[in-house]
């Protein structure tokens, strides 16, 4: 958890402060676009009026604001020092989206074992800059400060790392990048955020998406000619808008019971509000659940949309079929991107899910009654979706067959 910078009494007022923090530490005024400037005001003013922040709360979601904004800024800086990032599209990128908990995380780390493919490392999305070599990482001071801000967190909150661990050096999620636009669902789900969340569900992130795009071309600089795995649930929810950057996109989705999935992501989400808010625990995890339920199937249904308007562009993959046979699914995989899997990726590949990284740390517990919904509750919101993938508690997909 990040408690470097000691909170204003009032958010609401304290938007030239936050920037002037930020200028002095990176050392540059410049910010890009202002569109982010609006869902900035919106969520400094929610903070101020709707959770119950501990003091140790009030910090930590300060902290928040100031690195994001600081992410954003370095990354504008580094677009200045390194002129021509952006001479180069990127062409044909592997993107794995789906409703959060579908096993994208695990999917993803897996494939990112493939040296031709390139990612977003964490550190990189906390401070983008064209990717150095990997053996320098390390000295780095941004990549020390994001490792000791991970340690820290998963310190306060252990039973987290068994949830969805995050290593500095690993890759990770797009939204780290989108979020600098202050048009995210993650400004929703930290601490109660119901004024900002309301201004959100009626914004476009267009803004964000092009932001991201730069960012990731700058990363990428240094590799221009190297195919890129990228990852993100939230993509399903603006599948138009990744599509608007990256046109010749492969996307794999992936699908599980959202009975299941859901729950998880909301024992996810509420492992640190008992540091960060005091009281209504128990409503927040309802609220929580059921924002995230209604989130999700409209997401799905806009996701399907889309994808009937870009055929042969997205993949169907079945949590429980990646889960049963991974390296069929992999295989599955290569064949619709075009690519094929080297002998020497296939065994690391095995070898990954024979060390089966993800439950190093533990196996993550959570009960959908803890939410206050009951999972057929959960599925009705979800109609057709669930018919159409077959995700219904016994029954399967047939396997192999592509949708």
């Amino acid at each position: 958890m990040d408690e470097t910078y000691a909170p204003p009494l009032r958010f609401a007022t304290a938007r030239d402060q936050l920037h002037e923090i930020v200028a002095n530490e990176v050392g540059a005024t410049d910010f890009g676009s202002d569109d982010y400037l609006p869902g900035l005001s919106v969520l400094l003013e929610s903070m101020d009026y709707d959770p119950h922040f501990t003091r140790r709360g009030r910090s930590y979601a300060w902290g928040s604001v100031v690195s994001v904004l600081k992410g954003r800024a370095e990354a504008i800086k580094s677009m200045h020092r390194n002129p021509g990032f952006d001479r180069q599209a990127i062409l044909d990128p592997v993107v794995i989206t789906g409703i959060p908990r579908t096993g994208t995380t695990a999917l993803h780390k897996l494939m990112a074992t493939d040296a031709a493919f390139q990612g977003l490392q964490t550190w990189l999305l906390d401070s983008p800059m064209p990717r150095p070599p990997k053996d320098t990482w390390t000295d780095y001071p941004a990549f020390q400060k994001t490792a000791a801000t991970l340690e820290a967190r998963f310190k306060a909150a252990p039973v987290k790392r068994a949830a969805h661990n995050m290593a500095a050096q690993e890759v990770d999620e797009c939204c780290l990048l989108l979020r600098q636009g202050f048009v995210s669902n993650l400004w929703t789900v930290g601490w109660s955020a119901a004024t900002y969340d309301a201004w959100w569900q009626c914004q476009s992130e267009e803004a964000s998406y092009r932001h991201y795009y730069r960012c990731v071309q700058l990363i990428g600089s240094s590799e221009p000619e190297k195919r890129w795995l990228l990852k993100n649930p939230g993509h399903i929810d603006n599948l138009d808008l990744l599509f608007a950057v990256f046109p010749d996109a492969k996307v794999i989705q992936t699908h599980r019971d959202p009975a299941r999935a859901l729950p998880s992501l909301c024992s996810l989400l509420m492992q640190l509000h008992p540091i960060v808010e005091e009281g209504r625990y128990e409503q927040r995890a309802h609220n929580m659940l059921v924002r995230e339920v209604a989130k999700w199937a409209g997401a799905v249904r806009k996701a399907q949309r889309v994808q009937q308007a870009h055929p042969g562009q997205v993949l169907d993959i079945d949590h429980s079929e990646f889960h049963g046979n991974p390296m069929a699914v992999v295989e599955r995989i290569y064949r619709f991107i075009g690519m094929d899997l080297a002998p020497g990726t296939r065994l690391a590949m095995q070898q990954r899910i024979v060390d089966d990284p993800e439950r190093r740390h533990g196996a993550h517990s959570y009960d959908v009654a803890d939410f206050g919904l009951t999972e057929d509750e959960i599925r009705r919101r979800f109609g057709p979706y669930m018919d159409r993938f077959d995700l219904a508690p016994g029954q399967s997909r047939r396997k192999g067959e592509a949708q």
